[in-house]
């Protein structure tokens, strides 16, 4: 059994444990709070650019490679966003898990699946398991900004335009609230405006502003529009990756700091008895010691 000062020892310890964990927690909510604040301000730009893409789609009939749905996918390039430190619970676990399923189920239906690892959680998983990507990047949660994901975006672009993948996957965890993520595989490239669930071209076009005047010509517009548009998908999946490693990592940190404090209760009680009993032995040796001297 433990000694009084080896149990005191660890109390200290998991004190000190303790402290880490909450700052860290602090730390991830101010975080997770500026991520937050990302993703709402993107929306309703990228709602408007979406529907302004749509409408040049629909109403000038105006086609762009970006936009061609192919009827089956045999090269397909993955990109797998994690990130590059731990003690974020399931986060990157959840990733890896379904990223290693999704290759199980896919591999005989393809004939090559790349990989774009984007953090180092999900790169050093798989290295171990001779998947090399084609890159990686590092660095997300400091790093991240519209710069970096445009220039991600242009790589996957090119790539795609020279035909060297017929579709283009993002896997990442959808942030849904501070103690949710949701891992979604989303299709980026051929670009998909939504006009799949019209039934037919006349119910598209009425949902859409006919009598809208472009200027330059649309076909110039739309290419533009179209790669603005892919830059700011892939800038908003980087998003809500960083908004959800805060958000597990704020949940891990506070079950964390709970966990501590449980074992500094059961920890204390276990001293206080441990220090009765030698209080309690030590009094029955004096009063036995008194007793036989008279």
């Amino acid at each position: 059994m433990a000694s009084l000062k080896d149990i005191r020892a660890r109390i200290g310890s998991v004190k000190n444990t303790q402290q880490i964990t909450k700052a860290m927690k602090l730390v991830s909510a101010a975080k997770l709070r500026k991520a937050q604040n990302n993703i709402t301000n993107m929306r309703p730009y990228a709602l408007t650019l979406r529907k302004v893409i749509a409408d040049i789609a629909v109403t000038k009939k105006v086609s762009h490679p970006l936009m061609e749905q192919k009827d089956q996918a045999k090269n397909i390039l993955l990109v797998v966003i994690s990130s590059d430190r731990g003690l974020c619970g399931a986060f990157n676990a959840n990733i890896n898990k379904f990223t290693e399923s999704y290759i199980k189920e896919n591999k005989d239906k393809t004939e090559k699946i790349d990989f774009l690892f984007v953090g180092r959680k999900a790169h050093d998983y798989f290295i171990k398991r001779d998947i090399k990507p084609v890159d990686f990047i590092t660095k997300l949660d400091k790093d991240i900004s519209y710069e970096l994901a445009s220039k991600v975006a242009n790589r996957v672009m090119q790539d795609f335009l020279e035909g060297q993948y017929d579709e283009v996957r993002m896997i990442y965890n959808e942030f849904k609230s501070a103690i949710s993520q949701q891992v979604v595989c989303e299709t980026i490239l051929p670009i998909d405006l939504g006009l799949s669930s019209f039934n037919t071209e006349a119910e598209a076009q009425a949902n859409f502003s006919v009598d809208m005047i472009f200027e330059p010509a649309p076909e110039k517009i739309i290419e533009q529009l179209l790669a603005k548009h892919f830059d700011l998908q892939v800038y908003r999946c980087m998003s809500e990756s960083v908004a959800g490693e805060h958000g597990a990592r704020m949940s891990a940190m506070e079950n964390a700091t709970n966990n501590a404090n449980e074992m500094i209760n059961k920890l204390t009680l276990t001293y206080n008895k441990l220090r009765q009993e030698k209080i309690t032995t030590e009094l029955t040796e004096i009063v036995s010691g008194a007793e036989a001297l008279k």
